[in-house]
């Protein structure tokens, strides 16, 4: 959520939250699978400005790499994300009208868009509590785990703000008009369950179980056809702002690009010869 930034700035005129951005947000590559840890326990994992453009980053790097095939967003400690903290954002002088506009429009909304907007399929696995734009970057995933003590805080009605962030566009499409405004008019707490329930959450597991259940669902999709997982997560998010018929000449159009690839000619083949396809996500 929109927040000032600290008092003092260094001489470069950015702020210096503790630790770089590659420490702050760690990256690691796994058969496939490109994992992005939130690591600022301390601070419940509320994402700088440096750490934004890291996961940002990494979200394009994963799109444009072919040995990337799903990615895996997490955190360390309690916390998934508390959102945002732009301390590290560069200084700025008096504000002027427009300003907070375009810090949230080149910010947040930045953040949650390349989220979506990757090209290889994104789980959120949720570890503890998602409130603001943590929560919003959790749901701008495709697939959503949550840890059993993880929650959901839609906090920015408690600061007398508007929810940014993708907010209003994310919930009334994930669980209709007026769950979205309960929870965005009271900001109260959703438990891991509820949200589940709600649709928020794809599934809710125990919190030792979190890690591992993230790694066998990213594997699998990292064993898929990455083309057409691709294609359908752009013709899901789409459908929701298309007509039926743009929609459908879409679905028809995506599926004539994905008839060129390999792993659907494999997908045909495999069938046909009654055996196990072997994707190569191309």
């Amino acid at each position: 959520m929109p927040s000032s930034p600290e008092d003092t700035a260094d001489r470069t005129g950015r702020h210096d939250p503790s630790g770089s951005p590659e420490s702050l947000i760690l990256h690691a590559t796994d058969n496939g699978v490109s994992w992005i840890t939130l690591n600022r326990p301390e601070a419940m994992n509320a994402v700088t400005w440096d750490q934004r453009e890291r996961i940002i980053a990494l979200l394009a790097e994963a799109s444009a790499d072919p040995g990337i095939r799903a990615v895996v967003l997490t955190a360390t400690g309690r916390g998934f994300c508390a959102g945002a903290d732009l301390r590290g954002a560069p200084a700025t002088g008096d504000r002027v009208p427009g300003d907070v506009a375009r810090t949230i429009r080149l910010g947040a909304q930045r953040l949650i868009a390349a989220v979506l907007d990757c090209e290889k399929p994104v789980i959120a696995a949720v570890n503890g509590t998602a409130a603001g734009i943590g929560a919003h970057l959790a749901f701008a995933c495709d697939l959503v785990l949550a840890a059993e003590s993880a929650k959901f805080i839609e906090v920015f009605v408690r600061r007398g703000l508007v929810p940014d962030g993708g907010g209003a566009y994310l919930l009334p499409r994930l669980i209709g008009p007026q769950r979205a405004k309960e929870l965005m008019f009271f900001g109260d707490s959703l438990p891991a369950r509820d949200a589940e329930r709600l649709g928020l959450v794809n599934r809710t597991v125990p919190d030792e179980e979190l890690a591992a259940t993230a790694r066998v669902w990213a594997q699998r999709l990292a064993e898929g056809p990455t083309r057409s997982i691709t294609l359908t997560k752009q013709l899901v998010n789409a459908s929701l702002d298309a007509d039926r018929a743009t929609a459908f000449a879409a679905e028809a159009m995506a599926q004539e690009i994905n008839m060129t690839t390999q792993d659907a000619n494999e997908g045909v083949a495999s069938f046909v010869e009654r055996r196990a396809p072997k994707y190569r996500g191309i």
